[in-house]
């Protein structure tokens, strides 16, 4: 009976793990999409409520006509520096982006003046479960991780049942 109840315990305690292991995707402004914002903050607080892990996705959406997604550094990304290294998204086609990497992203759009409406925002990825300077951690390593711990359970549960 207490070895069952050992199985059920790491069972749920794995079950929590794989759901936090889990990538989210995130639609760039939520409903407003990516398009010349409301305000020019409107961007920068949208990004501040969000915590962005590897293996996370975002979804640019443009609405309002056609807009341009460009990685910028920050002296580029201050001065709204027109780049010719751009995505293009149009309304018909919106454009996901995995962050390969941990660090600080700053994007912009470069079409007409609209960074400096803007439509501009940064943002930090961290690594999964460990400091953001861990660039070999990730959500399939956790998720090998609780595999192995519910495995290693299932095995000792047995033996020590029988």
């Amino acid at each position: 009976m207490g070895s069952r109840m050992g199985l059920i315990g790491c069972l749920i305690v794995v079950v929590a793990l794989l759901n936090g292991a889990t990538a989210r995707e995130y639609q760039v402004g939520d409903s407003l999409g990516w398009t010349v914002p409301p305000n020019t903050s409107y961007y920068t607080n949208w990004a501040s409520t969000k915590t962005f892990l590897l293996g996370d996705k975002l979804i640019f959406n443009a609405t309002g006509g056609t807009h341009t997604v460009a990685m910028v550094s920050k002296a580029d990304y201050d001065n709204c520096t027109k780049v010719t290294s751009v995505f293009e998204v149009q309304p018909c086609c919106p454009l996901g982006f995995t962050p390969p990497s941990t660090g600080t992203y700053y994007i912009i759009c470069t079409v007409s003046n609209h960074c400096e409406q803007g439509q501009k925002f940064s943002f930090t990825v961290s690594a999964v479960g460990s400091p953001a300077d861990s660039p070999n951690s990730s959500a399939s390593s956790l998720i090998v991780g609780a595999l192995f711990a519910v495995l290693t359970t299932t095995l000792i549960s047995f033996i020590t049942y029988f």
